[in-house]
C-alpha cells in the first residue's frame, strides 16, 4: 500500500483509525449519513496499512489543518507564503487547491444575523435557484420561516432545487456575494462551502408548518416521486420518537407488533427506550424486554428495517392527524 495510490476517502479512513474512536466519533457527528456510510465501509476494508503510510497520512492531515489556520489568520496569500517556505511551491499550491472549495471567502455570513422577515423581503422576487442557495446558508429554523412565507407555487420549486443542488459556479457565487454586500453591511465574511442535498431540505421541511410541508411534498411527489421519498425518509428518523407526546406514543404502540418494537429498540438510545417504557404498563414493558433478550444478537440492517417500519407508521399517523410531533405545525394544526 502506497500513499499516492490512496483515494481521499481511504486517507480519511486511515486517519480516523489512527486517531482512535473518540476522535472518529467527534468527526462522525459532523457528517451526513451518506458520508458516514462510505467512511465506515472504507474503515472496515482497511487491512495491513504500513506504519510509514499511517505516518504520511497523519502528516498530510496536519498540514491541511495548519493551512486552514493560516488562511483564517491572514488570508490565502499569507497561507501560501508560509506553506511555500515549508513545503515548496508545488506542494503548497496542491494543499491550497484542495482547500479552495471549503475555504472560499464569501459574504453569505451576512445572512446569519438577519431576521427571516427582512430576508424574505430580499429574496421573494429572486430566481428560485438564488433563493435555494441562500436558504442553504442560514439555520434551518430561519430557512423554514422564509420557505413557509413564500408563495405556495414557489415553495416546492425552491425545496426541489435545494434537494438536487450540487456545486455552484464560482462566478455565480461571486455575483451573489456582491449583491448581498450591497444589501447588507457591517458583518465580515466567513469560510463557506456551498452545498444542498436531500438532508438539507429535510432539515428545513421538518421545521416548516405542516400545511406548507404537505403542499410542498405533494407537489414534489407529483414531479419526482423518488426524490420526494428520499426526502420524506430523512425528515423523521427513529430516534426522533422522543419528539412525540405521550398520547401519540400510546396511539403509535397500538399499530406496532411487540416483536417489531423489540427489534427496533435493540439499537435505540436510552432516551427512546425510556419514552416507550414510560408509556406502557409494567407487564408490557417486561414482555418487550424479555423479547429483546430472547432475540439475542442481530444484524444492524434487520434492526434498521424494523425502525424504518415504525417510522413509516408514525408518518402515516401524522398525516392522518392521529399523532403530534413536537415543534411542528402552525396555528391550524395546534391541538388544544
Amino acid at each position: 500500500m502506497d500513499l499516492k495510490n490512496l483515494t481521499p476517502l481511504q486517507k480519511a479512513a486511515v486517519a480516523l483509525v489512527v486517531f482512535g474512536t473518540e476522535v472518529s466519533a467527534a468527526v462522525f457527528k459532523n457528517l451526513n449519513e451518506g458520508e458516514i456510510e462510505k467512511l465506515t465501509v472504507e474503515i472496515a476494508n482497511i487491512k495491513d496499512v504500513p506504519p510509514e503510510v499511517e505516518e504520511q497520512v497523519v502528516k498530510e492531515c496536519h498540514t491541511i489543518f495548519m493551512a486552514r489556520e493560516y488562511v483564517a489568520q491572514g488570508g490565502v496569500d499569507y497561507a501560501r507564503e508560509i506553506l511555500e517556505s515549508a513545503l515548496g511551491r508545488s506542494k503548497a499550491g496542491e494543499i491550497l487547491k484542495r482547500l479552495e472549495g471549503s475555504m472560499r471567502m464569501t459574504g453569505f455570513s451576512l445572512l446569519r444575523g438577519i431576521d427571516p422577515k427582512q430576508l424574505l423581503g430580499f429574496v421573494q422576487n429572486e430566481h428560485p435557484q438564488t433563493i435555494a442557495v441562500l436558504l442553504t446558508q442560514i439555520p434551518p429554523n430561519s430557512a423554514a420561516a422564509v420557505l413557509t412565507e413564500l408563495p405556495p407555487e414557489l415553495q416546492a420549486e425552491v425545496a426541489t432545487r435545494i434537494a438536487v443542488m450540487e456545486k455552484i459556479s464560482p462566478d455565480v457565487l461571486h455575483q451573489m456575494e456582491e449583491e448581498l454586500e450591497n444589501q447588507f453591511e457591517g458583518t465580515s465574511a466567513r469560510d463557506l462551502s456551498i452545498s444542498g442535498g436531500t438532508k438539507v431540505v429535510a432539515d428545513i421541511l421538518n421545521l416548516v408548518e405542516t400545511s406548507a410541508e404537505k403542499h410542498i411534498m405533494q407537489t414534489m411527489e407529483a414531479e419526482d416521486a423518488d426524490l420526494a421519498s428520499e426526502i420524506k425518509n430523512m425528515m423523521f428518523v427513529f430516534e426522533d420518537m422522543i419528539l412525540l407526546d405521550d398520547r401519540s406514543v400510546q396511539r403509535l404502540l397500538k399499530e406496532i407488533e411487540t416483536k417489531d418494537l423489540a427489534v427496533a429498540l435493540k439499537a435505540a438510545s436510552d432516551e427512546v427506550k425510556n419514552k416507550i417504557f414510560t408509556n406502557v404498563s409494567e407487564r408490557v414493558g417486561t414482555m418487550i424486554k424479555e423479547e429483546m433478550e430472547f432475540l439475542g444478537p442481530m444484524r444492524l440492517s434487520d434492526v434498521e428495517a424494523a425502525q424504518q417500519k415504525i417510522v413509516e407508521s408514525i408518518r402515516r399517523l401524522e398525516e392522518e392527524g392521529q399523532v403530534v410531533i413536537s415543534g411542528r405545525g402552525g396555528k391550524d394544526e395546534v391541538i388544544v
